[in-house]
């Protein structure tokens, strides 16, 4: 996907003799300017935990289910007033399908959905008890999220409609303009142990038949006999080992039964079930507690699926601030896969509902010889669904997004979060509250959803903003001005300038940092000119985007351009 080192030095070499910013000509025929020339980097990504979308279908809430354990609808109750819950609430395909144009609608190119797979009928009863504020603890709760597989080859039963399989399901949303990001896992299934009487699909695995594979009986992991029984092979006996060293962590997660990735038929297994979900129309992956396996596996495993489908994406969840930590999973020797850039969401966070500065955005930037094979790859997001919703401001919000549709990386953004849904709450606080269709047609150009709608829909129609290369020149305070530019089969410059402050703020350009010239507004299309610089007002809590079809071609631009996009090839993904 990426140029070696050597062309880019070349490329660099060359910049003196091509200063023009119009069609190359044959001195410069191989020169390129981008951050990235990944397919998928195109697309916006909103992300629904499927069963707190919307229930489009009562008929599959399979309330029947309740029994001595109840299944839907099982609040957990905050101090507040403002409840959690555990239990099923009803959304499905349907619902997300029915939903797919009002999605689309605010410049999403892509939805992410929780996993497909079969998980347990019943809640379970082992486990720590949940309270509003825990985490990792799941007595009583049931697997609404989809992260608890018993049969990776099954959908559950929840999801589909009569007439809506899987299938079926990404064929309407393709046929509505959306790709199908689908969340898999590959480290654990269900909750495995401390089920005070065992219960059925708890800690066992069935294969695309319908035979029990796999059954962890009710046992500590130190207690099985893999080598025995074979029913415990699937399973790791010394808890999960960690990607980076091959240690093992302190205990398991949450009692969730963890696989062996040793293990040839775990792999297979796995693998076997991910290719079906792709025949059935998944366009990329997602990958849960993707460091919860080594990274030989996980080569394995993207070896196997792009030798079937060439250039499949795929981003992993490392939940770790340490961009270092991570990026060992973009490497082309563990893979090759993207992930969720967790540093980036830490400093969004800090500056978007804590109020610090630009600034703080710019160390997790990492556009130069940072640690990530591709930081242009990375999924960027501010919060999900396995922690607090960020806490902020209406202005807050819009200002996130201005910025997450704007800077590099593939925006990610959680359900809800166009009206500023349950702000603030964690996991059984809200977090995962269900979203409802009276709230999705409420919440149609209220102030976060018509901002949002608004850069998310440039950033559709600006291939520079999806893939072009980032030239900070500034990131302070309350203020940002960057270039995004493309130079390879589409020639495109953006310039962005970002206000986050209560009041408008009047920008300048020196004449070094700008081609004089006329600039489009992004937005309106309204001409603007610059000449010897430019000045330019910028609303409070507010954007401005200009564009123009070419590259700079002021000579210390393009001297930054060019060493900006050498030190870019520089990265480990020229190893």
């Amino acid at each position: 996907m990426h140029r070696p080192l050597t062309v880019a030095i070349a490329a660099l070499l060359c910049a003196a003799c091509s200063q023009g910013g119009g069609a190359r000509d044959a001195a410069d025929a191989d020169l390129a300017l981008y951050g990235t020339q990944e397919p998928f980097a195109a697309h916006a990504v909103y992300f629904v935990v499927t069963d707190r979308f919307v229930n489009g279908d009562p008929a599959n809430d399979q309330r029947e289910q309740d029994g001595a354990q109840r299944t839907f609808d099982i609040p957990v109750r905050c101090p507040d007033g403002i409840d959690g819950n555990i239990g099923y609430l009803g959304g499905d395909f349907r619902g997300v399908l029915d939903n797919a144009g009002y999605i689309r609608d605010m410049g999403f190119g892509a939805v992410w959905i929780t996993p497909i797979v079969d998980n347990p009928d019943e809640a379970f009863t082992g486990g720590d008890a949940i309270s509003c504020g825990s985490s990792l603890t799941d007595r009583g709760k049931t697997g609404y999220h989809g992260y608890w597989g018993t049969n990776f080859y099954t959908v559950d039963e929840h999801l589909p409609s009569a007439d809506l399989d899987f299938r079926a399901f990404t064929d309407g949303m393709r046929a509505a303009g959306l790709k199908t990001v689908l969340d898999i896992v590959g480290n654990h299934g269900s909750p495995a142990w401390t089920m005070p009487v065992v219960q059925p699909g708890f800690g066992q695995i069935f294969d695309a038949d319908g035979q029990l594979i796999a059954d962890h009986q009710n046992l500590p992991p130190q207690q099985l006999d893999p080598t025995g029984n074979p029913l415990h092979a699937f399973y790791n006996p010394t808890g999960p080992v960690d990607a980076k060293d091959g240690s093992i962590f302190d205990g398991n997660l949450a009692q969730l039964s963890d696989f062996d990735a040793a293990n040839p038929a775990v792999f297979e297994y796995l693998a076997g079930a991910y290719e079906h979900w792709i025949g059935q129309g998944a366009d990329a992956f997602r990958i849960d507690t993707i460091a919860w396996m080594p990274h030989d596996f996980w080569k394995r495993f993207a070896d196997r699926i792009r030798g079937q489908h060439p250039g499949f994406f795929m981003f992993g969840e490392a939940f770790d601030y340490d961009a270092a930590r991570i990026a060992e999973h973009t490497w082309a020797a563990n893979g090759g896969i993207s992930v969720l850039d967790f540093p980036m969401k830490q400093a969004m966070d800090e500056v978007f509902a804590g109020g610090q500065g630009f600034e703080r955005l710019a160390p997790a930037l990492h556009l130069e010889r940072g640690p990530y094979a591709n930081p242009y790859d990375l999924a960027t997001f501010y919060d999900n669904h396995d922690m607090p919703r960020m806490d902020a401001s209406d202005t807050g919000f819009i200002d996130a997004h201005n910025w997450l549709f704007t800077a590099r990386g593939i925006p990610v953004v959680y359900y809800g979060s166009e009206t500023g849904f349950m702000r603030g709450r964690a996991e059984h606080a809200g977090n995962r509250a269900y979203y409802g269709q009276e709230r999705v047609d409420a919440g149609v150009g209220t102030p976060i959803h018509a901002a949002l709608t608004r850069i998310a829909t440039l950033r559709r129609d600006a291939p520079a903003l999806q893939r072009g290369l980032q030239l900070p020149l500034r990131l302070q305070g309350d203020h940002a001005v960057f270039y995004r530019v493309l130079d390879d089969d589409v020639r495109q410059t953006a310039l962005v300038l970002l206000n986050k402050g209560d009041a408008p703020w009047k920008a300048s350009l020196a004449a070094a940092d700008i081609d004089d010239g006329a600039w489009r507004d992004g937005f309106d299309g309204a001409t603007v000119h610059a000449r010897g610089g430019l000045h330019l007002d910028v609303p409070a809590h507010g954007v401005r985007v200009l564009l123009r079809d070419g590259v700079p071609s002021a000579p210390a631009l393009r001297t930054r351009l060019q060493a900006s996009m050498a030190a870019r090839l520089g990265g480990p993904d020229a190893r």
